[in-house]
């Protein structure tokens, strides 16, 4: 994989999210030791060029919404991919 140092550590993460399991952008920041990271996770997430392969659809805000999808097709492609894994929106 190609990307930044803080890029890798956050992708390196997501890959860890169980199918039909999500976690919010704050809970992936704390899961990768820079709790403060929030909106620096969510555009990594945005940035990433490997999805779904590194599902970055399981990233969601921490309001409960589902946030953005910048792979193609975007918030429709989130919703069918972690409705396909078996998470219920």
């Amino acid at each position: 994989m190609r990307g930044t140092k803080f890029q890798l550590k956050v992708w390196k993460y997501l890959i860890t999210i169980p199918k039909g399991k999500v976690k919010t952008y704050k809970q992936v920041a704390i899961g990768i030791n820079r709790p403060k990271s929030a909106r620096a996770v969510a555009n990594a997430c945005a940035k990433n060029p490997y999805a779904p392969r590194v599902p970055c659809h399981r990233v969601i805000r921490s309001d409960g919404t589902l946030g953005g999808f910048s792979g193609h097709g975007g918030i429709r492609t989130k919703k069918n991919l972690l409705k396909k894994e078996g998470f219920s929106l």
